[in-house]
């Protein structure tokens, strides 16, 4: 199938774009620029379309994002340090990104005539971020279906949709895909931060893979109390 990859420059993305590229037909890797604290990410997304040889469309949404207020990712806001799982994380969803990123790549779809799209929303994602979550997939995909009718058929790609970070890890790992060339850091420092909730669940993935995280991280420690913390708050 042909298919066009909605990459972030995350390890989830890029990690989708290998497994696109390995088992269907990539032809390109779509971005976005929301006006995200971490616009470094995008680079990272560049850097993944070519090494697999294929086009890369950064969509300038700021106008969008700058609309978007409450998010930590968009309007000046802190971003919180501890477990991805904490409910501290909420305060960095950008209301409906999915839906609206998700919708343009649909078009571009029909537009050139792509089999697919596919997104790299996990399970890992589902506590906080509502548009990452099964029923959302579902009732996108029928919506589409609806838009496009008549005009383009065009499925929705979803394979991490059930499993952890972990999995996405090792799956990474199989794929080849190289994992310092991928950004997770909502802060968009110079490293990662360590601290952050993405920076936490993403040295925990690598822990809980059993694969050696080839990231430099500000404070390589954090993620072990973080994650004694948050299992602490769960019993």
């Amino acid at each position: 199938m042909k298919t066009i990859v909605v990459c972030s420059g995350g390890l989830d993305s890029v990690t989708l774009a290998h497994k696109v590229a390995a088992e269907n037909t990539l032809t390109r890797l779509l971005s976005f620029d929301y006006g995200q604290r971490h616009k470094k990410e995008l680079a990272y997304a560049r850097r993944c379309a070519t090494r697999l040889d294929v086009p890369h469309d950064v969509v300038d949404i700021v106008a969008v994002g700058r609309l978007l207020t409450g998010s930590a990712l968009t309007s000046g806001g802190s971003v919180p340090d501890g477990h991805y799982a904490e409910a501290t994380m909420r305060v960095t969803v950008v209301p409906n990104r999915n839906a609206i990123m998700l919708t343009v790549a649909f078009g571009l779809a029909a537009a050139e005539q792509a089999d697919a799209v596919a997104a790299a929303v996990h399970g890992g994602d589902h506590f906080i971020y509502p548009d990452c979550r099964p029923a959302f997939v579902e009732a996108f995909l029928a919506m589409q279906r609806q838009a496009l009718d008549g005009l383009a058929s065009v499925s929705f790609h979803t394979p991490f949709l059930r499993v952890s970070k972990a999995d996405i890890v090792r799956e990474g790992a199989r794929l080849g895909v190289p994992f310092d060339e991928t950004w997770s850091c909502y802060k968009g420092g110079a490293l990662h931060c360590g601290r952050c909730g993405t920076c936490v669940e993403r040295r925990e993935a690598f822990h809980l893979a059993e694969i050696d995280d080839p990231t430099r991280y500000a404070d390589p420690d954090y993620w072990v109390d973080a994650c004694r913390r948050h299992r602490a708050r769960q019993l």
